[in-house]
């Protein structure tokens, strides 16, 4: 069975929205309680060049440099922010909740190893 994918924010607004975040700038939050495993939305926007404000790399095997891939976020999903005890995760550019959120919280994802060495 395949699932329609979530990535205009018309669609995405059923679910979340953006809000102002105590943890940075704008940030994302749930717009109703959303289960663990549950399949939030996929990030969306052209391919990127180069790194900059909300772009998302993803790769399938991140010590191949030539293997990843960015996106510059153009939905909803581009506020999110940083936690290391985050409450979301991508597979690909698709984002699942891996616990269950309440409504009004934030949605946050881990950036990884490298982020965490610059703060």
């Amino acid at each position: 069975m395949s699932r329609r994918l979530r990535y205009r924010d018309s669609e995405l607004a059923k679910w979340v929205y953006a809000d102002r975040s105590p943890i940075h700038g704008t940030g994302l939050f749930a717009r109703r309680t959303i289960a663990a495993g549950t399949y939030i939305g996929t990030y969306w926007g052209p391919e990127a060049k180069r790194n900059g404000t909300y772009v998302l790399w993803v790769s399938e095997e991140p010590e191949d440099e030539s293997a990843w891939i960015g996106r510059s976020g153009r939905n909803l999903l581009r506020y999110l922010n940083h936690s290391a005890e985050c409450n979301a995760e991508f597979d690909g550019f698709d984002l699942y909740a891996l616990r269950d959120i309440q409504a009004g919280e934030e949605i946050t994802f881990y950036y990884g190893d490298e982020f965490e060495e610059s703060l």
